[in-house]
């Protein structure tokens, strides 16, 4: 996926959403810049499959030699799948941070979470001032 075909959170979170089986799926993982900032990961905690999720809450962490951050849900939903090669290569999100690099999907429950979401060049906008 190209990152300017995608949606951002504030938060750093990329977000692709599709229909399957009619009902919307959230792809999403952590932006490039985020991973920039965070140097040198060393864990994630992946959440688990079936975890009800809410918009702006934490779902999962990930772990760097600097601090251990908060991955936030865009969306409500439920975890249907989770990227299970990540721990075990997590040179995978910054090599690929928007294709192999994603994290979970979510079926979304609810969708007003996606109003809050910011295009690529928004979120370009964002990290250019520092955000």
């Amino acid at each position: 996926m190209k990152p300017e075909e995608l949606l951002f959170a504030k938060t750093h979170e990329w977000v692709s959403v599709a229909e399957e089986n009619g009902a919307k799926i959230a792809t999403l993982g952590i932006s490039a810049f985020a991973i920039e900032a965070l140097t040198d990961l060393v864990y994630i905690d992946l959440p688990e499959v079936g975890k009800q999720v809410e918009a702006q809450q934490p779902f999962c962490e990930v772990e760097s030699v600097k601090a251990v951050s908060d991955i936030y849900a865009p969306v409500d939903g439920e975890v249907i799948a989770v990227n299970d090669s990540l721990p075990d290569a997590l040179e995978t999100l910054g090599d690929d941070p928007y294709d192999t690099g994603w994290i979970a999907k979510i079926k979304i429950s609810d969708e007003s979470g996606l109003s809050e979401l910011l295009d690529h060049t928004a979120y370009q906008k964002q990290c250019e001032e520092g955000g």
